[in-house]
C-alpha cells in the first residue's frame, strides 16, 4: 500500500483484496471504506456483495486486478461510488448515474413514499428530477400516477431520459426552471431542490463537492430555490411535500403555511432527522 495504493498482481484472493482495498479507502477518509470496497470488488469481477463472502478464497484474474485497483484509485480519490460504478439502487430500480446529476440517497425515499399515498390517477410532478429517481421509482411502483418531471439542467434530462427508456417507465420530462415549463392542474408536487448553504462549502465532504453545483447549492443559506418554488407549488398542488436538511423543516413549514398551506407534517427519515416536509391546502 501507500500513498500511490495497492497495485494487485494476477491472483490475490477476494479476502486479501477486499482487506488492502478497505484499509486503504479508510486511510483515504472514506466512511464507509469496507462497504465501498466491496461494491468495487463486486463490480471489478462481475459478481455481487453476497458472492463475495460465499467465495472469499476466489482468485481475481490478471484483467480482473487492473479493473478494481483502477476502481480503488478513483475511489481514493474520493469520487462518489456511484460515479464510479455509473449506477444507483434506488428503491427497487437501478439507475445510471454519472457527474451530470446528483447522486440518489435513501432520505429521498420519504418523497417516494408520500406520493404512493396519491389517490388512482394523480398528476404529480417531480421538481428537480436529476437522474429522475423520484419520478421513476414513483411511477415504477405506481403505473396509474400520471408522473411528469422537470429540471432546469438539459445534461440531467438527458440521463433521466436514458433512465426512463431503459426502465421502460412512461413519464415525462421537461426542461424549465421549477414548474414555469408544467401546464395544467396538479394533483402533488415532490420536491429535493438543492438545500445546502454556501456559507458551509468549506466543511463539505469531497464527494458532495464532486456533484453539480445546480444540484446541490441552495444559495448562501440553502432556502433560495425553496423560497422561489414553495408559493407557486402550493398555488398549484393541494399537496406539496419538500425533502430538506438538517434544521431547515421547521423553516420551510413556515414558508407552506404563509404560502396557503393548511396543515403542515415532518416526516423523519432513518437517522431520525427531520427530512421532508409536507404541506396540504
Amino acid at each position: 500500500m501507500g500513498a500511490q495504493g495497492a497495485e494487485f498482481a494476477e491472483g490475490p484472493a477476494v479476502r486479501m483484496a477486499l482487506a488492502i482495498a478497505t484499509a486503504e479507502l479508510r486511510d483515504a477518509g472514506c466512511d464507509t471504506p469496507r462497504l465501498d470496497a466491496e461494491l468495487l470488488l463486486a463490480d471489478a469481477i462481475g459478481s455481487t456483495r453476497t458472492q463475495l463472502h460465499l467465495a472469499p478464497e476466489r482468485e481475481l484474474t490478471l484483467a480482473e486486478s487492473d479493473r478494481f485497483a483502477e476502481l480503488l484509485r478513483r475511489r481514493r480519490a474520493r469520487e462518489p461510488v456511484a460515479y464510479v460504478l455509473g449506477k444507483r439502487a434506488f428503491r427497487y430500480i437501478e439507475l445510471r448515474i454519472d457527474d451530470r446529476v446528483l447522486v440518489p440517497r435513501p432520505e429521498s425515499e420519504g418523497l417516494v413514499e408520500t406520493g404512493l399515498t396519491l389517490p388512482t390517477g394523480a398528476r404529480v410532478v417531480d421538481v428537480g428530477t436529476g437522474s429522475g429517481a423520484i419520478a421513476l421509482a414513483l411511477k415504477h411502483e405506481r403505473p396509474d400516477l400520471d408522473v411528469l418531471a422537470t429540471d432546469v439542467s438539459a445534461d440531467a434530462l438527458a440521463v433521466a431520459r436514458a433512465n426512463a427508456q431503459e426502465l421502460g417507465l412512461d413519464v415525462t420530462f421537461v426542461q424549465g426552471d421549477l414548474l414555469d415549463a408544467v401546464p395544467g392542474e396538479l394533483d402533488a408536487v415532490l420536491s429535493n431542490p438543492p438545500y445546502v448553504a454556501k456559507k458551509d462549502l468549506e466543511t463539505l465532504q469531497p464527494e458532495v463537492i464532486a456533484e453539480p453545483d445546480v444540484a446541490v447549492f441552495g444559495g448562501f443559506d440553502g432556502f433560495e430555490i425553496v423560497r422561489r418554488l414553495v408559493p407557486t407549488a402550493v398555488q398549484r398542488a393541494p399537496l406539496v411535500a419538500i425533502e430538506v436538511g438538517m434544521g431547515m423543516a421547521e423553516t420551510v413549514g413556515g414558508m407552506l403555511r404563509e404560502a396557503g398551506a393548511s396543515s403542515v407534517e415532518v416526516q423523519h427519515d432513518l437517522a431520525g432527522i427531520e427530512r421532508v416536509v409536507v404541506g396540504r391546502r
